[in-house]
């Protein structure tokens, strides 16, 4: 789920829901359950700044891999 309260704005729009599934494959991943109604308040610090290091880690990969050619 998107939090609608951010001031990050996505250069492509049509990328929310890509990123949001991302992070719901990354959080699966390392096994941490992502609240289904979307506030963040209750979870561990740590696990929510896991979630998202490893989702910059993934996502500079494909960057990585797009410039050079790779797929």
């Amino acid at each position: 789920m998107a939090n609608k309260n951010s001031s990050n704005t996505l250069v492509v729009q049509q990328a929310q829901q890509a990123l949001d599934q991302l992070k719901y494959e990354v959080a699966q991943e390392l096994g941490i359950q992502i609240p289904q109604d979307g506030y963040y308040g209750y979870m561990a610090t740590r696990d929510t700044g896991a979630i998202g290091g490893h989702i910059t880690r993934r996502l500079v990969q494909i960057a990585e891999q797009q410039l050079s050619g790779r797929r």
